[in-house]
């Protein structure tokens, strides 16, 4: 498998193909005398600001910290919760039960729920 042709920038959906985003980063473990490995898959705004720039990221997280957003960190998804990789990686988690959605409940609450007709 190509990591970066299949993997990264495709759609992340949970066991429910409720959708959590796209792969922003992938994680690798180096190990002595033997081949790298895959650990985890990362999502969130703050991974895909640090692969364009290191300056980006730390603004983006700043930014996302001074509009109150609960979770700026990255959510990292361990390669075993991986179920299948085609068009979308598919994940044997529950999208609810992550911080994937907060920047998605964070709007919901702040900003289009203020909207009329948003409720």
């Amino acid at each position: 498998m190509d990591l970066i042709r299949d993997v990264l920038d495709n759609q992340i959906v949970d066991r429910n193909q409720r959708k959590m985003g796209k792969v922003d980063g992938i994680v690798v473990k180096l190990r002595d005398d033997r081949p790298p490995r895959l650990t985890y898959l990362e999502t969130g705004a703050t991974t895909l600001a640090r692969r364009l720039h290191p300056r980006l990221h730390d603004w983006v997280a700043n930014l996302a910290s001074c509009w109150g957003a609960k979770q700026t960190k990255s959510l990292r998804i361990p390669w075993e919760k991986v179920r299948n990789v085609g068009i979308d990686v598919e994940v044997d988690i529950e999208a609810e039960q992550t911080s994937a959605l907060a920047y998605e409940i964070w709007l919901r609450e702040h900003l289009i729920k203020r909207i009329p007709g948003g409720q």
